[in-house]
């Protein structure tokens, strides 16, 4: 048995490998979109493009720019005069935000009245506007805490008015004091939590590719009858036909791992040997469902077209972009069917914070059991024919 198999994976490697061009193709592309993807998928936002309108002019307003100039977090792109200004600015997009001081300021703060700044969001991209809003409502508070130790007696306030396509929404500086510590990502690097998704994508695409060609090929080269006159099982062939895009696919997962590290300085804290196991879990489902496809087309394009709306779905459903518990309650129950749900938790906490099996267990007994029934499903399906 072992013989045959070895025979068939000989022929395999041999095949795959022959080409300088496929052997580039195998190896290369997870790398480049790896790097492609790590510098664009971002939900960073490091330099906020703001617009400043100044309606008091006083030392104290000024004194609240130089604070927002001195964040680094904001890049003041234009100074407004006039409500038309404003209007056209957000209309162009030329800011993500403008920061309105009200008149009356200075003497509200004297007072120890609330004095208020108005933010205006630009809300066509969501994520971007509460990242924004919430950077500016940090920046004033801090300015109120050090304003407020100098006029302690009036116990003066600053109203943040933030404005955006859902409305106004207060928020007042509080005399409490909060500390925040971050676990796992201190910097709240966006990076740190879609490269390790990219690399989990990038795995599911190309052994599901890989394999879904298998039989196929087989077919098309005329190869198919050769191997029906054989002593070699069924089994036998699936065995020969998905080990070596197996050996692939950890291979890309390796390469992958080592770019995430010194390219993108992507923290890993968990086993390596651990993750590697795990990701031969995760390619029984992708390497079974690409032999599954492969055994229903005719044409090594519509095994590529399967794979495509195999891929599709799966990405959309694994959490890697939209979270999961923000999603309708019927599709989250839909996401426990996606086998790249389970495997974008196991990279992320292998590599973010470091859990082992004692944490991991679920989801790598929900891989396991997917790549048995999977895998099954498939040897059922496959019949060595023509047919």
């Amino acid at each position: 048995m072992w013989e045959r198999i070895g025979a068939i994976l000989r022929k395999e490697f041999i095949q795959t490998l022959r080409e300088p061009r496929l052997r580039f193709l195998l190896f290369m592309p997870p790398l480049i979109q790896l790097i492609i993807f790590g510098y664009t998928v971002t939900l960073d936002v490091d330099h906020a493009r703001i617009a400043w309108m100044d309606k008091d002019r006083t030392p104290e307003s000024r004194a609240l720019l130089a604070r927002f100039q001195g964040s680094g977090r904001f890049d003041v792109v234009a100074l407004a005069d006039n409500e038309d200004e404003v209007q056209s600015i957000l209309d162009h997009s030329d800011a993500h935000a403008v920061i309105s001081v009200l008149p009356g300021f200075a003497r509200d703060l004297a007072r120890g009245r609330t004095a208020e700044v108005q933010v205006l969001l630009d809300g066509t991209n969501s994520n971007t506007a509460s990242l924004v809003s919430a950077y500016s409502a940090g920046v004033i508070q801090a300015f109120a805490g050090d304003v407020r130790p100098k006029q302690a007696k009036n116990r003066q306030t600053i109203r943040v008015e933030a404005r955006g396509p859902g409305g106004a929404a207060g928020m007042a500086a509080a005399p409490i004091t909060a500390q925040t510590r971050v676990w796992f990502n201190p910097d709240l690097r966006s990076r740190n939590y879609f490269v390790p998704g990219v690399a989990a994508n990038i795995m599911l695409m190309i052994t599901l590719m890989l394999t879904a060609q298998a039989i196929v090929r087989e077919r098309e080269i005329g190869t198919m009858e050769q191997l029906m006159v054989t002593p070699m099982r069924p089994i036998e062939l699936i065995l020969g036909k998905t080990l070596p895009f197996a050996l692939v696919g950890l291979t890309n997962l390796a390469l992958v791992t080592g770019a995430a590290l010194l390219i993108f300085r992507v923290p890993f804290r968990g086993n390596f040997l651990l993750l590697l196991f795990c990701g031969a879990l995760f390619m029984m489902t992708s390497l079974g469902a690409g032999l599954f496809l492969s055994t229903i087309s005719h044409t090594q394009q519509q095994a590529n077209m399967a794979a495509f709306f195999f891929n599709t779905p799966a990405f959309m459903l694994s959490g890697f972009t939209f979270p999961i518990r923000n999603m309708p309650q019927s599709v989250q129950y839909l996401t426990y069917l996606d086998p790249l749900r389970y495997f974008m938790e196991i990279i992320r906490g292998v590599f973010l914070k470091g859990v082992g099996v004692s944490v991991l267990w679920p989801q790598m007994a929900s891989l396991a059991v997917y790549g048995v029934i999977i895998l099954t499903l498939s040897a059922l399906r496959f019949h060595k024919n023509l047919d």
